[in-house]
């Protein structure tokens, strides 16, 4: 089990309000928040079209100091691996089908100077990691298919979170396991103990913003952390 003080909490800003992005952001991170999330899509690789290098580069200049984890789902990956790298990014994460030679995107996200990271859609096989785990800084596991917010967790994704860990255990490597979608206040403690450290929460966490305090943020930051703290 991952000591409760390595949870992360990850907001994916794809659920803010992007009229005053630099606020939210400012306001969850506030609130508790470790890294913030970037949902990059292109309408080819997933069915929406989102943001791109610079939105990252706005956040940074805003003042925003904390990682910046950006996932791309996009095709091809290399030419804004380098655009993120330039923009800001702590992470960069990549499906495995978006990239005609794995291993040369995975280098070339470290030595933009980021973290590297495989993504996983829900059907798509761990064997991926077979020859690069010694290229790999996070594995994120999609519990959604992606293209849009909101969606339910799905529960097939529990073992795959147990045989990542598995993986990660057995390399001996630093490696963070991360999970998108569908992550709530009822389900993140299952969720940690099926093995993931990193936890992104769009509209679990932007959406409380209707129904918890002034702020909007406090209240289901410090929910999950209950949840995350029974583990111990």
């Amino acid at each position: 089990m991952t000591a409760t003080s390595d949870f992360l909490i990850a907001p994916s800003i794809l659920s803010a309000d992007f009229a005053r992005l630099g606020e939210e952001v400012d306001n969850v991170l506030a609130s508790g928040a470790d890294i913030v999330h970037f949902d990059v899509m292109d309408n080819h690789f997933v069915p929406n079209l989102t943001i791109g290098p610079m939105v990252c580069e706005a956040l940074r200049k805003h003042g925003v100091t904390a990682p910046i984890d950006v996932h791309l789902m996009v095709n091809p990956v290399d030419r804004l691996i380098g655009d993120f790298a330039e923009a800001g990014a702590t992470y960069i994460t990549f499906h495995p089908e978006a990239s005609d030679h794995i291993d040369r995107s995975l280098q070339l996200v470290r030595d933009s100077g980021c973290k590297s990271g495989l993504v996983f859609n829900p059907a798509t096989p761990l064997s991926y990691l077979d020859y690069v785990m010694d290229k790999v800084d996070m594995i994120l596991l999609m519990s959604v298919n992606p293209g849009f917010g909101g969606q339910s967790f799905i529960p097939s994704t529990l073992d795959k979170l147990r045989q990542a860990r598995q993986r990660i255990e057995a390399s001996g490597r630093d490696i963070r396991l991360e999970v998108d979608g569908g992550v709530k206040v009822d389900n993140i403690a299952e969720i940690a103990r099926a093995g993931a450290d990193t936890f992104v929460a769009g509209s679990a966490v932007f959406g409380a913003r209707q129904q918890h305090d002034a702020n909007g943020y406090d209240s289901v930051m410090a929910e999950f952390r209950r949840e995350l703290a029974s583990l111990a």
